[in-house]
């Protein structure tokens, strides 16, 4: 299973080193019965305290099988409630920096651009951490709000109305490649996969050469395409990464949820889907501006 989304690194891994059948129990070990009494065990061994061991073992064998709740392995509700908080985060931090940003203006570009940089710093310790670090994830989704929140109020300033747009757009493209991963329509194929890897490979070093030549004077506005066809052309590739990119994560969870992975990825899981969201917004934020221009 290639991952799209550096940060699934760690769970594709799990996945492709036998973490399938966690928490079930080992069959075959000599001398081994179910429930995990040896076979050399004999009744009157442990004298008076004998029958109770035996009532007791009456009961195990009456239990109901261990959920994933109860063996510590990875649900979908885990994900689910590990997204909700992290999305919390982002926009309680972006409301307080886009508040702070409008009532003083001279902090707007240092917030955004710190808050940018330092996002991104987060993001690779993340993808390249051999163990899940709590604290990190959530401090990128606090640094990503005070990025995004000084973003939203620049571009806010230079096209009015054009934030709330944007985030009804992300949020109705959420729902709809959940509904259309949910039903089938959207297909994740290791092909597809592929495909998307070369695409967004391509895509990046682009951004990083946008970048350079912004900062050297070389291009202005949005940098190459600006706004013309070929500009929007390039911002509506990025829109469609992006969105493709919630389908994958989608199918890395459901990959990771099969193949009985421990709680602790739910974290992981959940901070590639506030990456993508974040990338699908700015994406449809550059779109918007350009389609005005």
């Amino acid at each position: 299973m290639a991952g799209n989304n550096p940060v699934f690194a760690q769970v594709n891994k799990q996945i492709q080193d036998g973490y399938a059948g966690f928490g079930q129990q080992r069959t075959g070990q000599p001398g081994a019965q179910p429930g995990g009494v040896q076979s050399g065990m004999q009744p009157g061994m442990f004298g008076a305290q004998d029958a109770v061991s035996q009532d007791q073992l009456e009961n195990m064998y009456q239990q109901p099988p261990a959920g994933p709740i109860q063996t510590g392995r990875l649900t979908v509700d885990d994900v689910v409630m590990k997204t909700l908080g992290l999305f919390a985060l982002v926009l309680v931090f972006a409301a307080g920096s886009w508040l702070v940003t409008r009532n003083s203006p001279g902090l707007l570009m240092p917030v955004w651009i710190g808050g940018m940089f330092v996002g991104l710093a987060i993001g690779l310790a993340i993808a390249f951490m051999k163990k899940v670090s709590v604290p990190l994830i959530v401090a990128y989704a606090v640094v990503e709000g005070v990025f995004v929140g000084a973003f939203s109020q620049f571009m806010e300033r230079s096209y009015t109305g054009i934030v709330v747009t944007a985030v009804v757009a992300t949020l109705c493209t959420f729902a709809g490649m959940l509904a259309g991963y949910r039903f089938g329509i959207i297909k994740v194929t290791s092909r597809s996969r592929r495909i998307f890897n070369m695409a967004i490979m391509g895509y990046l070093l682009f951004s990083m050469v946008n970048i350079v030549a912004l900062l050297f004077g070389w291009t202005s506005g949005w940098g190459f395409g600006g706004n013309g066809i070929i500009g929007i052309g390039i911002s509506l590739l990025g829109v469609g990464l992006a969105a493709y990119s919630l389908a994958l994560d989608f199918d890395n969870i459901q990959h990771a949820v099969q193949a009985q992975l421990p709680e602790k990825y739910s974290w992981l899981l959940a901070h590639g889907l506030i990456v993508s969201l974040i990338w699908l917004y700015l994406e449809i934020l550059r779109l918007l501006a350009r389609m005005r221009n």
